[in-house]
């Protein structure tokens, strides 16, 4: 059927207009979601926060931020703040695949009967 055919594009927005009724893959779906989400969330939140402070930290030490602040000598301050904020950077992953572990043992079981159901149909 050609994207251009009126029966196509009819049916197109008849789809957008039909009730849809939640299928056992949609569940699925939604469950998937709820196991990664939280991991996903935490990662990108921690990540975010440690690029900042290792920002912040490379900042101190490679401009003259650490004068305007009042620092007499910013180089020690910013290599530590630095140093925290790649240690935080190099936590994220592991920090993540631990949250994400224990979400998928906790609905592993779920998931798989509810995947099984499906797949058996």
């Amino acid at each position: 059927m050609n994207r251009n055919d009126p029966q196509f594009m009819a049916q197109k927005i008849r789809t957008q207009y039909m009730e849809k009724t939640p299928s056992e893959l949609d569940a699925l779906r939604e469950l998937d979601a709820k196991v990664k989400r939280p991991a996903n969330v935490f990662a990108y939140i921690f990540g975010s926060i440690s690029a900042i402070v290792m920002g912040a930290g490379m900042s101190l030490v490679m401009t003259d931020i650490g004068a305007t602040l009042g620092i007499a000598s910013a180089l020690v301050p910013g290599i530590v703040i630095g140093a925290l904020g790649l240690g935080m950077a190099l936590l994220t992953y592991p920090m993540y695949k631990k949250i994400l572990d224990r979400r998928k043992e906790k609905y592993g079981a779920e998931i798989l009967a509810l995947s099984d159901k499906i797949m058996n149909k």
